[in-house]
């Protein structure tokens, strides 16, 4: 059966092409309209939703403090709607060059499931669940909405009004490829990242691939934000960087094929210490994801004629490392008499460092001065050849 609730409402105009509209609602008939749009993966991979999951602590508190004697909730849920929400304006009464009274008409479905509802909630789920749970007979809530049909539109706006609160920082960047609109200028640079990040972790042929613990993918081994400061890094000044053209737009196929290929080798090579969690295997830990990185580029850099090396070029200049790589036992010998159990290695700054410097200088000792020396050598003995 098909109902509608008619609210009085404000309409105000804000900017060229956004508008919001302002009412009071029974917050016990919210969810009649509105749903809560909690994020996960299809079958496919695509992200649905942008909610994170109920917090019970905190519904408890607000919902005793809803049934106290005189309780009261300033705060103004956000709600967004699609087109099928619509506003009339009443042309007698008085307006404002930024507003117009007028009424707002929102159809209901009685017990439609969730996707066919016509709102999703952006802001204020768990005020939402508080007065859904609590045991009073209604509480008129402040509603700030606005209309859509584009979900990145919902997704950008439910990234706005949550990146200074708290929530998990991981859900937040896992919307972010979903988004177009400027962010803060943090999440704007961490965009590019976390949309490589994505397809790491979702493209079937990646060997890191369901590796990486997201919001969607809490059972990941890899923390997402370890994968994105390795990202990050070469983005800024390593071998991704080669992949910007001179307008500043990003190759991300590109940056995957080289990703793709350097950690397809760092699989082979470390077979043993991949696909064990952090606390069994260091490479999965911080420390490594991070450190590798580095390492990532420092190879590239050496074969810089190439646009980047093949999964058997990485991987034949990781083989020399194996023997001095204590991912799942033993010590490192970090020289200098500095000595360290394997898994004392931790996800700091200083760790991450003495790693990093560790593995460029037995690389550099190790692979790169030794093909230089060969090549100088080829190079003088077809010289006295010729």
């Amino acid at each position: 059966m098909r109902n509608e609730l008619k609210l009085p409402a404000i309409e105000v105009k804000q900017s060229p092409g956004r508008t919001l509209y302002t009412f009071a609602i029974d917050g016990k008939l919210v969810p009649k309209f509105a749903a809560i749009s909690r994020v996960r993966r299809k079958d496919d991979g695509g992200l649905v939703g942008y909610q994170r999951p109920e917090v019970l602590s905190h519904i408890d508190e607000i919902r005793n403090y809803l049934e106290s004697s005189a309780p009261m909730v300033p705060n103004a849920v956000v709600v967004a709607f699609d087109s099928r929400v619509k506003f009339k304006p009443d042309t007698k009464a008085a307006t404002s060059p930024y507003s117009r009274f007028g009424v707002l008409t929102i159809p209901i479905e009685e017990d439609a499931p969730d996707e066919r509802k016509p709102g999703f909630v952006v802001d204020g789920q768990q005020r939402l669940a508080a007065i859904r749970e609590a045991q009073i007979d209604s509480f008129p809530i402040c509603m700030t909405a606005f209309i859509t049909d584009d979900v990145s539109q919902q997704t950008e706006q439910f990234i706005l009004v949550n990146s200074t609160k708290p929530l998990p920082k991981g859900l937040i960047y896992e919307l972010l490829p979903g988004t177009n609109a400027r962010l803060p200028s943090q999440l704007d640079r961490r965009r590019l990242p976390a949309v490589l990040l994505e397809r790491l972790n979702l493209d079937t042929g990646s060997p890191l691939h369901k590796l990486i613990q997201t919001a969607t993918n809490p059972q990941g081994l890899i923390k997402d934000n370890s994968i994105l400061r390795m990202l990050e890094s070469s983005l800024s000044d390593g071998v991704l960087y080669k992949f910007y053209s001179e307008d500043g737009a990003a190759d991300v196929e590109k940056m995957l094929n080289v990703l793709h290929a350097y950690w397809a080798a760092v699989k082979a090579v470390f077979s043993a210490a991949w696909g064990l969690p952090p606390k069994k295997s260091r490479l999965m830990h911080g420390a490594g994801i991070i450190s590798m990185g580095f390492l990532m580029d420092t190879i590239s850099d050496r074969f810089r004629e190439r646009e980047y090396p093949s999964a058997g070029q990485f991987a034949s200049d990781l083989i020399p490392l194996k023997d001095i790589c204590q991912w799942t036992t033993g010590s490192w010998d970090f020289g200098s008499g500095v000595h360290r159990k394997w898994n004392e290695l931790q996800n700091t700054s200083k760790d991450i460092e003495l790693l990093t410097n560790f593995l460029m200088a037995q690389y550099k000792n190790r692979v790169w001065l030794v093909a230089e020396s060969s090549s100088r050598g080829k190079n003088v003995k077809q010289a006295r050849a010729r």
